[in-house]
């Protein structure tokens, strides 16, 4: 039987239809996000796919005031270090809240963003 591999790719394109997703080793529990080779905890290749809610809490957060080549037009934004309600970190985009309101400890929400015909992972205020 053919397992269904879970790539970085597939990953975007789950989160760019409004899914979030990780992955779950069947081997040990442990989570993770987005996808990896193997598991960081049991180094063995038997992941499964979960769905998240996609709620979490900011642990951090920076505003990019100098932007990388060819997204000049993007800045000032801020980019947060969510620690989802399952329990794993992910890094995204901030959306729909005034940079000075943006605070650690903040609910968010994952939304997905498309910027220049890209996925990218987006979180809003609940």
């Amino acid at each position: 039987m053919t397992e269904r591999v879970i790539t970085l790719k597939g990953f975007f394109d789950e989160a760019r239809s409004g899914r979030l997703s990780a992955i779950r080793c069947r081997g040990c529990g442990e989570l993770a996000i987005p996808p990896k080779e193997l598991c960081p905890q049991c180094h063995t290749r038997q992941w499964e796919l979960v769905p998240l809610l996609g709620t979490g809490t900011i642990a951090s957060f920076t505003v990019i005031r100098i932007a990388p080549r060819g997204r000049g037009e993007e800045v000032p934004y801020a980019v947060a270090v969510v620690k989802l309600d399952e329990g794993v970190s992910l890094l995204g985009r901030m959306v729909d809240v005034p940079l000075d309101a943006i605070k650690a400890g903040m609910r968010v929400r994952f939304r997905p963003l498309v910027l220049s015909d890209q996925a990218v992972i987006g979180f809003e205020p609940t």
